[in-house]
């Protein structure tokens, strides 16, 4: 039984990472269901065997979408802040069911995604970093967590749409970096402006702690905090 809940866990997974790089190419409309089941080497019975349909398969990679971010500890809630867009504009790069999850909501078609689009959970991730920050003294008094974090959403959102027009979103990291160096003033105390990294050399750094936390709590079979506020 053991080996058969591990291989369906494997074969879910594979077909939501095929599905993801297929929505991402193609658009949710558009998407073959025949190019899903080659990119994921699954049959059609299997693939609906873990989803009644392609529109079920979408939300499927939406709900994961938010999973796959786990902001490294830094001491500052602020820097953590940055850190989240940081990771988010890396795996935008790299990891086609952010990209996937970014295109499903975008798309205006014919069926609605808005009730698990990932902007909500992104800004409630974003307003609580803001919270746990104004608690320390981090953030400026007048700065709403909540506010805040969907202004910060926003922008992001604004600025990948942008890169992946222009470049695909080859200059996503440098936007970044510049959206904070304008946002962060009205964040945070004046203080600490000289030593919150917003640079483009961060994301690997950031990215490369990410990456050796997820490895580490895969080999101890512990859970790290992830961006995800249902936890």
């Amino acid at each position: 039984m053991a080996v058969r809940q591990e291989r369906a866990v494997r074969t879910r997974h594979a077909i939501v990472r095929a599905a993801a790089s297929v929505f991402d190419e193609y658009g949710f409309e558009a998407a073959p269901v025949a190019e899903i089941l080659s990119r994921a080497s699954v049959t059609k019975g299997a693939m609906y065997f873990h989803f009644a349909s392609k529109e079920e398969l979408a939300r499927g990679v939406l709900n994961e979408q938010t999973l796959h971010v786990a902001v490294p500890e830094s001491g500052s809630k602020a820097q953590e802040l940055v850190d989240l867009s940081l990771l988010v504009a890396h795996g935008l790069l790299h990891d086609p069911v952010l990209r996937a999850g970014t295109r499903l909501s975008l798309d205006q078609g014919t069926v609605d995604f808005s009730d698990v689009s990932p902007f909500g959970a992104w800004g409630e991730v974003c307003a609580r970093l803001l919270a746990e920050g104004k608690a320390r003294g981090e953030v400026l008094p007048h700065v709403d967590p909540e506010e805040t974090g969907e202004f910060i959403v926003g922008c992001f959102t604004g600025l990948q749409a942008v890169s992946r027009v222009t470049s695909d979103r080859g200059d996503l990291v440098r936007r970044i970096a510049v959206m904070w160096k304008h946002v962060l003033p009205s964040i945070v105390p004046a203080s600490m402006l000289t030593w919150i990294d917003v640079s483009e050399d961060r994301v690997a750094k950031v990215a490369e702690a990410a990456a050796a936390g997820s490895r580490s709590a895969a080999g101890s079979g512990t859970a790290r905090e992830t961006a995800d506020p249902a936890r």
